[in-house]
């Protein structure tokens, strides 16, 4: 199993000040299950290289056993500093991609004219594509051969609107990710706020958030070893 793993380049929290990127565990806890399955992850990036971390991912109350394997794995931490550029990845070479979240892809991956090609492609090719918490941003500009959204009446979850608020970044983000998957057509459901709420819908596998990470990347590894 070769698998593609999407971070964000995009560090900016708006107009804050603040920092965003990607959010550790939903990177750590999918790769280490995937990497103990024994898939070939590549780990790529819109602009190559370290992509940010979002600084409230380090914080103590964000860990799981998987970040603390991560902080420890050498091997792992260089390999994401020299991520791939996205442009230079062919959807050929793999078996799937996954999208982890943080708030970074709001901005970046939302409108990355590579990332939505590339998404279009695995698509296009009966390849599964997986995403948790904020990355289904990367979603909204994906379309289908026929010119319709890619997530138009298809079953998704993602970052409700509700914790969206409870993070107080409701008047940060450029879009609400609820509101837009909804205005794209897509049949969007939650589960309770910071639960574990995961949607299937053929190839497409969404997460809601952080604690969703896990079972995201369960499906993908069920749905892979399917067609493999």
């Amino acid at each position: 199993m070769k698998i593609l793993m999407v971070l964000t380049s995009h560090s900016e929290l708006g107009n804050t000040g603040e920092k965003t990127g990607f959010w550790i565990e939903e990177f750590s806890t999918p790769y280490y299950l995937l990497a103990d399955a024994g898939a070939e992850i590549t780990i790529a990036s819109p602009a190559g290289g370290q992509p940010p971390v979002d600084p409230k991912s380090e914080l103590a109350d964000a860990q799981s056993p998987s970040t603390e394997r991560f902080y420890k794995d050498s091997v792992l931490i260089d390999k994401m500093a020299h991520s791939f550029i996205l442009d230079e990845i062919k959807q050929e070479d793999y078996d799937a991609v996954f999208y982890p979240g943080g708030h970074g892809p709001l901005w970046d991956l939302a409108i990355d004219k590579t990332s939505i090609n590339l998404i279009e492609a695995f698509y296009n090719r009966q390849k599964p594509i997986a995403f948790v918490c904020h990355a289904p941003a990367a979603l909204v500009n994906v379309k289908l051969k026929n010119g319709e959204p890619l997530i138009k009446g298809k079953e998704l979850t993602g970052f409700s609107n509700t914790e969206e608020e409870a993070v107080k970044l409701t008047k940060v983000v450029p879009f609400l990710l609820e509101d837009e998957l909804k205005k794209q057509g897509a049949h969007y459901t939650k589960g309770n706020d910071w639960g574990s709420y995961v949607k299937q819908d053929g190839l497409l596998i969404t997460g809601q958030n952080p604690s969703s990470s896990l079972a995201v990347a369960e499906l993908l590894l069920k749905t892979l070893k399917k067609k493999i």
